[in-house]
């Protein structure tokens, strides 16, 4: 794309040329954010960041060939370099990216969901929903990116601002007409879906998660970054948990149609849920309940545990009547949903069953564990850890959430990064206080894993918490290559020849 129609979108305040460069005729193959990915024709975009400053990475960049940079301030470069001082490098590069792929979210419809809990699990469910019923859709969030056979992982909930906006342009291309995006507080921060039009607004909960010295100062900040996704993006439509404390914080004051969700079953709900019942058998945890809506009462049957898993069930079902789909068909497919990493079950040879779930914070634990303690195990296992270098303040409620909640703890690694995985696992055991259940200390979570599946018996659940679609252990910057589930499958494989 020709520089000067690239630049049309965006709001800047000087422009240093000091070589008398020809924009007119220059041709844009390629925006970027990181300098190593540039080279001859590339935008480079200076990013200010928690962490480190792209600023610092211009001459990198026209090293490897760049002359364009869109910064903040002044960069230090020759003379050659084309230079434009915008007051929001972020911004900027959201909106050069969505002009460059052709603004794709105007040519799709775009689910937008956030929250505390539930994105994941919620998107997923709507995603496999919508594709099962002859809709041609596609998936953006925690556990990659996901359309027709197209699998791509993602390092973030929500990509940045010009992956996403590829990825849309992608989607469209290959058929897509509906996509469904978890939308993360950090992503409403960082402008990373500055540009995107929402066509629907998805508010799940809200708790106090993601504060810390490089995510957000206090509750208040986290909280109005998720509100922003329900007044700045165009919704049309809004799907809240009206059981939620902040709903009314949410949604108050919108002019849009909205419809509201109970797990409780409040008779002012859209969608509710009465006769909530908890069943497991060999390999499945599951709960059933009834959903009540306008034209009827229906029964629910989903392969995930508990009463949040009712709460995503409601929301899928509010977002997918909303696009059209009849309730009948929606229940019937939810029945054989399978989502990686959210509840993901194993029954073991020994009779225990085996759970992985992305559980990372004090809340989303306690609700896992309270609604694994429904399903009456002989034990509730816990195993689990911290992330390390950020969110601390985690630990704490880990620790005192295991340590009340479960039969027997075990705590390990969670990608520790640069920070001592045993001193995280000290800070998270200070929490366990005199009467509270016994724990082991394991560091290696391969390790650790073993250790819970050999020392199991019948009767037995054992949550392996925090990590749960991830692939990968992050040790010292390096991604190492990690999966839970195929730990188990290989300890089950293996119990099974030597019976």
């Amino acid at each position: 794309m020709l520089l000067k129609e690239l630049i049309q979108g965006i709001d800047y305040t000087e422009v240093i040329n000091r070589s008398g460069l020809d924009i007119s005729t220059l041709d844009i193959k390629m925006l970027s954010s990181d300098s190593r990915k540039v080279f001859d024709d590339s935008l480079f975009v200076c990013i200010s960041g928690s962490i480190s400053d792209g600023h610092d990475y211009a001459a990198n960049a026209y090293k490897n060939g760049c002359r364009v940079f869109v910064s903040e301030r002044r960069p230090s470069l020759p003379d050659d370099a084309y230079i434009i001082i915008t007051k929001n490098s972020r911004v900027a590069l959201a909106e050069l990216s969505a002009t460059f792929f052709g603004h794709p979210s105007r040519e799709l419809t775009v689910i937008g969901i956030t929250g505390t809990k539930g994105k994941t699990t919620s998107s997923l469910l709507i995603y496999n929903i919508l594709s099962a019923n002859g809709v041609k859709a596609g998936y953006i969030g925690s556990n990659g990116v996901y359309y027709g056979e197209c699998r791509f992982d993602t390092i973030n909930t929500t990509p940045e601002s010009y992956d996403l906006h590829e990825h849309m342009r992608n989607m469209r291309n290959a058929g897509v007409t509906t996509v469904v995006m978890e939308v993360s507080s950090q992503a409403l921060k960082m402008a990373r879906v500055h540009g995107i039009r929402f066509d629907i607004c998805v508010f799940t909960n809200l708790s106090p998660d993601h504060i810390g010295e490089f995510e957000h100062p206090d509750f208040d900040d986290y909280k109005n970054c998720k509100h922003t996704l329900f007044t700045d993006y165009g919704a049309q439509y809004i799907v809240y948990n009206g059981d939620d404390e902040y709903a009314g914080e949410m949604i108050g004051g919108i002019r849009c149609k909205m419809a509201s969700i109970s797990g409780k079953g409040c008779s002012s709900a859209d969608y509710r849920a009465k006769n909530i019942a908890y069943f497991r058998s060999p390999g499945k945890i599951s709960v059933n309940f009834d959903c009540e809506e306008a034209e009827g009462t229906y029964p629910v049957s989903l392969s995930f545990p508990g009463e949040f898993s009712v709460y995503n069930a409601l929301t899928a079902l509010a977002v997918c009547r909303r696009l059209g789909l009849e309730t009948k068909d929606i229940v019937e497919t939810m029945r054989n949903v399978r989502i990686k990493g959210r509840f993901e079950t194993y029954e073991l040879p020994n009779g225990a069953t085996a759970v992985i779930d992305y559980a990372h914070n004090g809340i989303s634990l306690k609700a896992a564990l309270t609604a694994l303690r429904n399903y009456a195990p002989n034990r509730l296992i816990c195993l689990f850890g911290s992330i390390g270098g950020r969110t601390k303040m985690r630990r704490a409620e880990l620790g005192l959430v295991a340590s009340r909640d479960a039969d027997f703890c075990i705590l390990t690694s969670d990608n520790p990064d640069s920070e001592p995985p045993s001193a995280i696992i000290g800070e998270i055991a200070s929490y366990f206080t005199a009467g509270t259940c016994p724990y082991v200390a394991i560091p290696d979570r391969r390790k650790a894993i073993e250790y819970a599946l050999e020392t199991s018996a019948k009767g037995d659940i054992i949550l392996l918490a925090g990590k749960g679609h991830e692939t990968y252990q992050l040790i010292c910057g390096i991604r190492e290559e990690f999966s839970e589930a195929q730990i188990i499958e290989e300890y089950c494989k293996e119990k099974s020849l030597k019976n």
